[in-house]
Formats: structure tokens, sequence, C-alpha cells
């Protein structure tokens, strides 16, 4: 997914080699020529990617990214420094100052590319939690905190290694920060123990004879108690092109052997610190949030929250010049399943479609209960032609299975949505977003229900998918 980089030089030449690398990747390019205007930059366009040069008049790239990392309104971006610099002594120098990568000049195009998109995914996810921490703070339930760049010590760390002199070596460097090491000797141990460890941190070799490490990894990834779990790798310089595909299916970071003990110890202690920070920001805002917030008979956030959340996703949105969709669901003929099969039963459907909205949004996508039979999805960042895809996913999710109820009956049931998607900063406002979905959820109720319509501010004036033909 393309975003905004700001990029951080003082010499016009090297800006120009990159912003012309990252704009035929179809990237959105900010510029800056020293630290203070890149800080300056940082606060006011908030990008969703920072590439720091190290050698600088004013600031230097250290003490920039520092100062960036303490800084409430930029420590969550990502900083990758690119200097000239390749001593292990400077990389650890950056990573230790809160950089969240240290490219060597020239830069390569195949790292370049995988790290930026990397952690563009990262950053998406992270903007999604902390607006969530927001909303829950207007209404008292939260106190803010930083990230920042703290010293981390006392981290579980599941070491894969198939010798004794790797894991002592690994084991002697990381018990200077007090990490406590759990060594795995096979994949099969390490895909037994790790889903219940609770570790902080895996880190395993790129290549283990007989196996497939990636394809792995990427099975940790898919287990839902391992999903968030840090994964550094041990490669090879020559493994360039595997790293990049690495970090494409979502692997946090890798070192470059030999191994430096402080790149280790700095890169174990960013992937801890960032792991730390997002479940500080998930568990407490999924704390208060069950306190106010959510809906008691489906547990999805209500119409108190999603109004607040709404308008701080919409003023971001516009710091970012980014799009928003917004869908409004209702269930067909629902007083009919009230009627016919009695309240408790219309109930359990209500609770049945929340549970199936939620098995069809991304992490980073908000459904929330209006009232009665009515719902909402707010899918960040997304424009027409995802916001139908998505929506259609919702309406089939309901029409392709029948409802169990408690009587153990099954019964058909469908849903109709109205969409409204941004295009311009006159879109965003809560108001006008709600009263385009609305208009054209009574649109799609008119033509015969079950499907999606497009309101009229859309990329496409007025559409629909499902069973028929858009609506005029």
């Amino acid at each position: 997914m393309p975003g905004r980089i700001l990029v951080v030089d003082d010499m016009l030449p090297n800006i120009k080699l990159l912003e012309a690398k990252l704009a035929s990747e179809y990237y959105e390019i900010l510029t800056a020529f020293s630290g203070i205007e890149a800080i300056e930059k940082a606060e006011k366009e908030s990008p969703d990617l920072i590439l720091l040069d190290v050698m600088m008049p004013d600031l230097d790239g250290f003490e920039t990214c520092r100062r960036l990392k303490g800084n409430p309104l930029t420590q969550h971006i990502p900083v990758v420094m690119v200097t000239a610099l390749s001593d292990s002594t400077d990389r650890v120098r950056g990573l230790e100052a809160g950089a969240d990568e240290f490219l060597t000049k020239p830069v390569r195009d195949l790292p370049l590319f995988a790290r930026v998109r990397s952690l563009i995914r990262l950053k998406t996810l992270m903007d999604a939690y902390r607006i969530r921490e927001a909303t829950s703070t207007e209404f008292g339930a939260l106190k803010k905190d930083l990230l920042g760049v703290a010293v981390v010590k006392g981290a579980s760390v599941a070491v894969l290694a198939d010798d004794n002199l790797t894991q002592m070596s690994l084991k002697r460097i990381l018990e200077k920060d007090q990490h406590r090491i759990t060594p795995f000797g096979t994949v099969e141990e390490l895909q037994e123990g790790i889903p219940g460890g609770n570790f902080d941190i895996l880190i395993v070799p790129l290549r283990l004879k007989g196996e497939d490490m990636l394809r792995s990894c990427v099975a940790l990834r898919n287990n839902e108690k391992s999903r968030q779990l840090p994964i550094l790798l041990m490669a090879e310089e020559e493994d360039e092109p595997i790293l990049a595909k690495a970090l494409e299916l979502g692997l946090n970071d890798y070192i470059l052997r030999p191994i430096d003990q402080h790149e280790l110890r700095a890169r174990v202690a960013t992937q801890v610190r960032r792991l730390r920070y997002q479940e500080r920001l998930r568990n407490t805002y999924e704390m208060s949030i069950n306190l106010a917030l959510t809906d008691e008979l489906t547990g999805l956030y209500n119409r108190r929250y999603f109004n607040a959340h709404l308008d701080s996703l919409l003023a971001q949105a516009e710091k970012e010049h980014k799009s928003t969709t917004v869908l409004i669901l209702d269930i067909d003929f629902f007083k009919k399943i009230n009627d016919t099969y009695g309240h408790d039963e219309g109930d359990k459907v209500l609770v049945d479609v929340a549970k199936r909205l939620m098995r069809s949004v991304r992490d980073a996508d908000l459904v929330a209960r209006l009232g009665g039979e009515e719902f909402v999805a707010v899918l960040p960042d997304t424009r027409t032609g995802i916001g139908l895809q998505v929506a259609e996913r919702l309406r089939r999710s309901m029409e392709g299975t029948p409802f169990s109820l408690l009587s153990g009956q099954e019964i058909p049931v469908t849903i109709s949505i109205g969409m409204a998607c941004t295009r311009n900063e006159a879109d965003l406002d809560r108001h006008r977003m709600l009263k385009v979905a609305d208009e054209a959820l009574y649109k799609a109720k008119r033509s015969g229900r079950n499907r999606v319509v497009v309101g009229s501010f859309a990329a496409t004036s007025v559409a629909s998918m499902g069973k028929d033909k858009a609506v005029s």
C-alpha cells in the first residue's frame, strides 16, 4: 500500500535520487534539507516513513532521530537512517537512537523497497491502535504514554539453532541485558513451544538444514497465539533477495553474520520495545473500551465510541490526504424475524451477524452497532474499489450460510449496505458521510435489498454490487 515518505538529506542530488526511486513505486514524497526542518515537517505532515541522512550540518541524523523518537507527535513514525557510513558502531548508534533500520549508500533498490513496504504496513496497524487509544483517552479511560527510546531488559527470547555453539553465543550476548533465553533445537520443538510460551521475540536462522524456514515462520504468523511475535532472522549477505521476501511475508527484522553483539542487542531491544508498546496500546484500549463503549449484546463498539472514532479517523485522513470508507449495514426484514421467532431468536441473529462482520474485516477496520438491526463499518485508507470489494464480501458472508437459531432451526438472513467513500477534504465530515451512506442504504432497501449501493459523492456516483445492476 503506497504511503507518504519524508526524505531528509542536505544534498539535493541525494534527495532527487531517492525521490525518483520511490516515486516509481507510487509513493508520495516530502522533502527536508536539515534535521530541524525534518522535525517540523514530521510534526506537521505526519508521514508514514522517514528516510533520514546521518551526515547533516545542523543536527546530525542520530540527534534528529532521538528528537523524533522523544516527541509524542512523531515517535511512532518509522525511521530508516541512510548514510555512507558502514561501520557496525555507526549502525548500532543509529539503532540505539531509535532508528528502525540503517541502510548504507549507495542504497540498493531491493532492500530499500522491502524495508519501506514492511515499515509502512507496521505503521498502518500502529496508527489504528493509536487512534483507538486517543478515542478512549477522550472519554477519560486511558492516560497517554510514549514509545520513546528506552533501555529494554528482561525480555523472554526464543532461539532456534541446531548447534550448541550458536545457542551458547546468543545466550551469552543477550544475557547482558538480563534477557531470559529459551533454546529450541528443531522446527518441530519450536512450533510446539512457541504458541504457549509467552515470548517477546524469536531469533531463527534463515537457513536450517532440511527446513524451509520462511514457510515455518509464516506458519507461526498464521497461528493466533504467535501472530504478533517479532521474528528476527540470522542470515548471510548473499541472502538479500530472500530477506526481501521475508519482510514482504511479515517477518520483522534480520541481522547479517558475522553477528555483532552490540547490533544484536540493539535490534532485539527495538523489536521488544515495539511489541510492548503495541501490547500496551491494545490491552489498555480493549480493557477501557469494554467498560463503557461496547454494545452489551454483540460486544461491538457502540454509537458513542463510533462517533468519536470516526471524527479522529477523518481528522487524520485529512492530514495525511487519504480516503476513508464508511459502510452502513441493515439486516433485511429483521422485524419479521422477531415477530415470527421471538426476540430471543432475534438477539441470536444480531450476535451472529456481528461475529460474521468481524471475521470479514481487517484488524485496522472498525465495526460498530448503531442500534436495532443497524451496523456500521469504517475502513481507513480505503478507496471506492476496495471498499466495494469489502462490502460485497460482508454481504456474501451473510447470504452464503443460513443462520442457526436457539431452537436449532436454520433461516436465511441477508443484509443491505449503503457506502460512502471520501474523495476530497469537503467529504471528510462525519455527518455528511453518514448521510450519504444512509441515503445509499435506503436505495438498496428500496431496490430489492441484499445488495450494496454507493452513495452519490463516491468516485462512481451510484453503483451497486450483488445480484442486480446499479441503482439509478
